[in-house]
């Protein structure tokens, strides 16, 4: 495929304002949220400062920060991924929002619980057990943790509606739920890690409502007009078929009842955007498309954009072509999804968006997973 795209019509497509809720992006252009563990102490620095606001002068709208851990004791493992609590935590987010704005783009913290995925952690998660729906290991029926009772319940679902309140408070412009990935929303959500029999078990409704509950506490404790993103996968860690829905009327069950809490915008993670998701209905939708279609809610595509790879064999050290984006224009020209998240190609070149927007792509270079290494 032609890695050229003419600067009018990249420019024309993904330079359009959008508004989100109560909030106005300058470009269709979404920084993907990547998890780097350049934080000590769950303290983000100056360097990410730097990191998020090179990339908002560089002519991407809005940034997702990689996941931040939540205030509870089992929400992560590594002391190194930042937190979205705790004083010092949240003067450095408050300077990265800062950051951003000055660099004339806008910025949404992702909130997370990691839930079963869970190791031994460092301080201060060394001694916090995993848990999930049932205490399964994704993609195994062991159970290697402990099931969340009421209480459990209840305080995770405080801990984000606080993370969120947080992140009004100290400057953000929205929020985005991590709930793709195997981690603890999507570990409710999949039947596979989800054996409970009480409210939040059974059919895939009803294992919803602990998700459809944290959107719900999100939306009453910030302002109305403060965004919610939502992010979603049919992928889990290390189970890369898995599935939630095996047709658009699965899908449709579950994301109505997180529509209705109160999700404004719907992130649907996909490994390679440019793959239809329910082929048998003879649709070329990636899932991003049949989500706004099932949901009239807007969405952001993602899935090895601008490059030809698949995502996973960065971590195993591979690099990856460059990959023209024609076929990603002409899903927004149709309007299938609203805005394009991209993530490897902008850990390669800070400066992505804007070459794409000037229609500089002969500039663009090969992925090397050797920018994984560190924090630019």
């Amino acid at each position: 495929m032609s890695t050229t795209a003419p600067a009018s019509r990249a420019a024309d497509i993904l330079g359009r304002p959008i508004t989100l809720n109560g909030l106005t992006v300058p470009n269709r252009i979404v920084m993907a949220p990547m998890t780097r563990q350049f934080s000590p102490g769950g303290i983000p620095g100056d360097d990410v400062v730097s990191y998020y606001s090179r990339r908002a002068g560089a002519g991407v709208g809005l940034i997702v920060t990689e996941g931040t851990y939540v205030g509870h004791d089992s929400a992560g493992q590594s002391d190194d991924v930042p937190r979205f609590h705790g004083a010092e935590q949240l003067a450095g987010w408050a300077r990265v929002a800062e950051g951003v704005h000055a660099a004339g783009g806008t910025i949404v913290p992702q909130l997370w619980h990691i839930g079963m995925v869970r190791e031994q952690g460092q301080p201060p998660y060394a001694d916090a057990p995993a848990v999930g729906p049932s205490g399964l290991r994704i993609g195994s029926d062991e159970v290697t943790g402990r099931a969340m009772t009421q209480r459990d319940l209840d305080d995770v679902i405080g801990a984000f509606a606080e993370a969120a309140a947080a992140a009004e408070r100290i400057g953000f412009d929205g929020v985005e739920l991590h709930g793709a990935h195997g981690y603890l929303l999507d570990q409710f959500l999949w039947a596979g890690t989800n054996r409970r029999t009480d409210a939040y078990g059974g059919d895939a409704v009803a294992r919803t409502k602990f998700a459809a509950e944290i959107v719900a506490a999100v939306r009453e404790t910030v302002s109305p007009e403060f965004p919610i993103i939502f992010r979603y996968s049919q992928w889990k860690q290390e189970v890369y078929g898995a599935r939630l829905a095996e047709t658009p009327e699965e899908l449709e069950a579950i994301l109505t009842p997180l529509a209705a809490a109160g999700v404004d915008v719907f992130h649907a993670s996909t490994r390679r955007y440019w793959v239809p998701e329910f082929e048998e209905t003879g649709s070329e939708l990636n899932l991003a498309g049949w989500t706004k279609k099932l949901t009239g809610k807007q969405t952001i595509t993602v899935g090895s954009v601008g490059l030809d790879g698949d995502f996973l064999k960065a971590f195993r050290g591979e690099g990856a072509p460059v990959k023209g984006i024609e076929d990603l224009l002409d899903s927004l020209e149709r309007d299938e999804f609203d805005m394009v998240a991209v993530g490897r190609a902008l850990l390669q070149d800070p400066e992505w968006a804007a070459k794409v927007l000037a229609g500089r792509v002969s500039e663009l270079a090969a992925y090397d997973a050797a920018a994984l290494k560190s924090l630019s």
